[in-house]
C-alpha cells in the first residue's frame, strides 16, 4: 500500500515524538509556536481530568466525512490513566478503528496527549501537533494539522482551535477542516458536556460547546464560536433543546436526536437532525447507564452574515 508523505515524516521524526510526549518537564511558555500556532503547555492540578478532542471534517458530494480522534487523561494516587479511541464516519457508516486503554506513572504534564499502541503522533515545539497515525497492518489513517484559522479561550480556561488540515484514508487524501478542544478540571470529575463542530462549504465552521452535561439541576449553558472564512463571531450564551429524543435501551436512557438552539441575544439560531450515528453504552451499577453517541448531523444556522446548510457532528455524553 502506498505510503504518504506523513507517515515519512512521523517515522523520521519518531524518536522527537516519543521525546517531547513521555517528558515529564513542561516546555517554557514561547509567545507564539512556530507556524502562528499558539504554543499550549499542558500541566496542572493534581486528581485532574483533562480531554482532548481532534475532529477532521470535510463534504464529500451530499455527505460529509468525519475523522473524531477522542483523548482522556485522569489523574490518580497512583498514576494517570489513559484513553484514546479514533472514529470514521463516512457515508452514512461509522467505524471504531482504534480504541485503547492504558496507565502511565505520574506526571506534572498529564494533560500532554502520548503516543501508543499503533498510533503515532508528529509533535514540534509547544507540543503543537502536527498529525496523527493509525497504521495497523495493511490499514493505515492519517491526519495532517495545518495553520490555525482561528483560536478562543472559554471562560473556564478550555481552548477552541480551528485549523486547516487533511486526511489520508490509505493513499487517498482528503482536504477539510479541523477542530481542536482542549479542556480539564480539577478534582477527576469530567470536564464538561455536549460539543458540536459544524462546517458549511469549504469556509464557514461553527462550534458549540456545554459546560456541563444535561440532566443536572439546571440546563447547561452553551457558548458557540464561528468562523466564516475571516471574519468571527462568538456568542457567550447559546440556548440549546433537545427538539426530540429517542430511547437508548442499553444504557436505558433517551438521547437526543434533533437540536434547535438560540443565542441570548438573538443573532444565532439554528435546528440539527442526525444522519447516521455510533452509541455506546458504559459500565455502572445502573440502572441508568454511561453513554457517549457520536452523531453525524445536517441541518441550518443562521446569522447576521447569512444562513448556512451545516453538516458535522454532535459529541453527547452522560457519565
Amino acid at each position: 500500500m502506498a505510503r504518504n508523505p506523513l507517515a515519512a515524516r512521523v517515522a523520521a521524526a519518531l524518536s522527537l515524538v516519543i521525546l517531547s510526549a513521555c517528558g515529564d518537564s513542561p516546555p517554557e511558555r514561547p509567545a507564539q509556536a512556530p507556524g502562528g500556532r499558539p504554543a499550549r503547555v499542558e500541566g496542572g492540578d493534581a486528581d485532574g481530568a483533562f480531554e482532548r478532542s481532534i475532529v477532521f471534517a470535510s463534504m464529500d458530494g451530499e455527505s460529509v466525512v468525519l475523522v473524531p480522534w477522542l483523548m482522556s487523561a485522569v489523574e490518580t494516587p497512583d498514576g494517570v490513566e489513559r484513553y484514546g479511541a479514533g472514529w470514521l464516519g463516512r457515508g452514512g457508516m461509522w467505524e471504531t478503528f482504534y480504541e485503547e486503554r492504558w496507565t502511565t506513572p505520574p506526571t506534572r504534564a498529564p494533560a500532554r496527549v502520548l503516543p501508543h499502541a499503533s498510533v503515532s503522533l508528529l509533535v514540534r515545539d509547544g507540543d503543537a501537533i502536527d498529525g496523527i497515525l493509525f497504521e495497523e497492518g495493511p490499514r493505515n489513517l492519517e491526519l495532517v494539522i495545518g495553520d490555525v484559522t482561528a483560536t478562543w479561550v472559554g471562560s473556564r480556561g478550555e481552548t477552541v482551535e480551528l485549523l486547516e488540515g487533511a486526511t489520508y484514508l490509505s493513499d487517498q487524501r482528503i482536504d477539510g477542516a479541523v477542530l481542536d478542544l482542549a479542556r480539564g478540571s480539577a478534582g477527576g470529575s469530567p470536564p464538561g458536556g455536549d460539543w458540536a463542530f459544524l462546517i458549511s462549504g469549504d469556509s464557514a465552521r461553527f462550534v458549540l460547546l456545554a459546560e456541563t452535561e444535561h440532566g443536572g439541576e439546571t440546563e447547561p449553558r452553551y457558548r458557540g464560536w464561528a468562523d466564516l472564512g475571516g471574519s468571527f463571531l462568538q456568542w457567550p450564551e447559546v440556548a440549546v433543546d433537545w427538539s426530540r429524543t429517542q430511547a437508548f435501551l442499553p444504557a436505558r436512557r433517551d438521547v437526543p436526536v434533533e437540536w434547535r438552539f438560540r443565542s441570548a441575544d438573538g443573532l444565532v439560531e439554528g435546528a440539527l437532525a442526525v444522519v447516521s450515528a455510533d452509541i455506546t453504552p458504559g459500565e455502572g451499577p445502573g440502572p441508568l447507564l454511561p453513554v457517549r453517541a457520536l452523531f453525524e448531523v445536517a441541518g441550518e444556522v443562521s446569522t447576521v452574515a447569512g444562513r448556512f446548510d451545516v453538516r458535522g457532528l454532535v459529541v453527547h455524553e452522560r457519565r
